[in-house]
């Protein structure tokens, strides 16, 4: 049983850290030196399903397949965890990003919440700023307090 929990708690603890490296990542990477392949994000530069930025989910995978490949290889439940927790961020920020948000795919296109509100408003309040500095809102899940707040007075149900 203690094993079971330590595994849960690993895992909850490397998808709660992701939302951290997602914001540091998407400030100081992709509106940095990485700004060549997230501008089309921000900026549409051409017609197509896919975006130069969608390299970055490629890119980001990495280190949970890595963890995962060692973890299995080596029998670590630490690192497998680690990697569990990662690749459950990718698939949440697949959904919540790419699904929820772009409304890449026609699905979900009346799911409404608060909480998807808030997410909508502040990706919206990023998307505004078109260059690749003085943007705002860089994380996907923790949504800036004012921005759900505003999603109430919107819509209070």
């Amino acid at each position: 049983m203690i094993q079971l929990l330590t595994n849960i708690a690993i895992l909850l603890v490397a998808f709660l850290s992701m939302e951290c490296v997602a914001w540091l990542a998407h400030k100081y990477i992709m509106h940095g030196f990485g700004w060549f392949l997230h501008k089309d994000h921000h900026q549409k530069e051409t017609e197509g399903f896919f975006e130069k930025n969608d390299f970055f989910f490629l890119i980001f995978a990495i280190p949970g397949i890595l963890c995962l490949f060692f973890g299995s290889l080596y029998y670590s439940n630490s690192l497998l965890m680690i990697g569990c927790g990662i690749t459950l961020y990718g698939a949440t920020y697949f959904l919540v990003h790419e699904i929820l948000i772009h409304q890449r795919f026609n699905a979900f296109k009346k799911v409404d919440s608060a909480y998807l509100r808030a997410i909508r408003r502040a990706h919206k309040m990023h998307h505004k700023h078109l260059a690749k500095h003085d943007g705002e809102s860089f994380g996907m899940l923790w949504v800036p307090i004012k921005y759900f707040k505003a999603s109430l007075k919107a819509n209070p149900k």
